[in-house]
Order: C-alpha cells, then structure tokens, then sequence
C-alpha cells in the first residue's frame, strides 16, 4: 500500500493545495484530540465509494472519520491513513496533518493508536525470553537473522538493564534466515546462540533432525501484526516502534521502571 501512495502522492498533493486553497481553511485553531468520530453514513459512502474506486479495487476502506479540520475527513487503508473531502473528490495522499497552534502532528498520533497491539495475547511461547535485572521494562522484538539493523538493536538490546525481552526469530529476508533461526532455537543455550550470531557472526551449530521451531507460525503471527520489516519492537503498552532504536530513546519510552 504504501509503495502505491508514493507513486501517485505529488499529484495528489496538488490536488490537496488546491481543496484548501478552495476551502480557505485555517488550522490555528483545531482542537488536539485524536479520537476518531465517525462521519454520517452518507459521507462515509461516497468518500468510501470514490476511494476505492481511484484505488481500482487493490484496498479496502476500513473506516471513515472525522477530523479537526472542517470538511477534511480521515480514511484508514489497513495500517495507512489518507484525508478527502466529504464529497469524495480530493485526497491528501502521504500528508501529516498538524496543530499548528501547538504543533502536535495528529497523523502520528493517530498512526501511533492504530498500530497498537494487545501485547498481552503475543504467543509468548514463540518467543525467546530474557531477562535482566528486575526485568520490569518489558518488550517484544521480531529479528530476522542476516538484518543488518537487526544487529545493532541487538546490541543495544544486550546493552538495557531491568528489561524482559520477548524476541522473535522472523525468518524473511532470505532463504538462509529459517536454517539459522532454526539452529539458534534449538540450541542448548538459545540466548548465546542467537547473540553469537547477530553480534559476532558465530553460526549456530546444526539442529538436529527433531528440532521444531515454529516458523510458520512465527511468519503468520508478524503478518497478522502487519510487521513488513526488521527489527520491529512492541512495547507492553503495545505502541510499535520499527528499526533499530537507539538505547538513550528506548530508556526514555520506559520512565516509571527505571
């Protein structure tokens, strides 16, 4: 989806100027509130009608929303978001919406509340644990085994004190990824084996013919979390992070378990 929105987005912010322009709207003054309210029904069946359409029937309109900005409503495509107008004629295509009072950008506020997830149902069973101190600061990661970024999260990860670390081995970049996952999650000490790799480049030795590591599962448990890429983090309140984060923000996401 998000690689269709960046072919089409400069003509479609054209498009957007030009709804402005039209409407003379000024922002000063919305409200900061992120909570979706839902349009009439017959808004949200032309702007829903008129999106899929341009979109030639690829995606499907989950929701249509209002927004602080007068006559601009919010259209959810999966985990993307775009604007129209409430007569289904203009898009803003890969726009963030901004307070400009406060400066509160609401599209990633309102991403941010999307893409969470309930971390209580993770199949924690899937996932290599580790602990460390009191373990207080708790979160999951998926890593897939020759992901560059991967391997310095890794090293950051290695780095945090009082934290429980979920970690998923998300065998996708290449075929090579299953066999070393593989080998990893049936090792004697999963956790130096895993580490070995990712930081010193020291395979794994060979699993044996019994060993059941459960990529398919682990594969249709990131697709069903919509991770499209390595490393992806979800902290315990379920917000999600993507790439390799750096140590001094990942302590600042957790201030109250210090």
């Amino acid at each position: 989806m998000s690689k269709l929105l960046n072919s089409i987005k400069c003509r479609a912010y054209r498009a957007a100027a030009s709804l402005l322009i039209a409407l003379g709207i000024s922002t000063a003054g919305l409200s900061v509130s992120v909570a979706q309210e839902r349009v009439s029904p017959a808004i949200e069946s032309t702007v829903k009608t008129a999106v899929e359409s341009w979109l030639k029937g690829r995606f499907k309109v989950d929701s249509v929303g209002k927004t602080p900005m007068p006559g601009i409503v919010e259209v959810r495509l999966g985990t993307d978001l775009i604007y129209a107008d409430e007569k289904g004629i203009f898009a803003i295509v890969e726009g963030q919406m901004v307070n400009l009072k406060t400066g509160e950008n609401l599209t990633a506020a309102r991403l941010e509340e999307i893409n969470k997830i309930d971390f209580a149902k993770l199949p924690k069973d899937l996932a290599m644990k580790t602990v460390r101190g009191n373990g207080k600061r708790v979160l999951a990661v998926f890593e897939d085994p020759y992901c560059s970024f991967c391997r310095t999260y890794r090293k950051t990860l290695t780095e945090m004190n009082n934290v429980t670390v979920y970690t998923y081995f998300y065998p996708t970049l290449r075929p090579e990824s299953e066999t070393v996952a593989r080998n990893a999650w049936c090792a004697k000490n999963r956790e130096e084996a895993w580490n070995d790799w990712m930081l010193f480049g020291k395979e794994p030795a060979k699993a044996g013919a019994d060993c059941r590591f459960p990529a398919s599962k682990i594969i249709e448990l990131g697709k069903s979390l919509a991770v499209s890429g390595t490393p992806t983090t979800f902290l315990a309140d379920g917000r999600r992070l993507t790439g390799a984060i750096g140590k001094d923000r990942l302590e600042q996401l957790f201030p109250d378990a210090k």
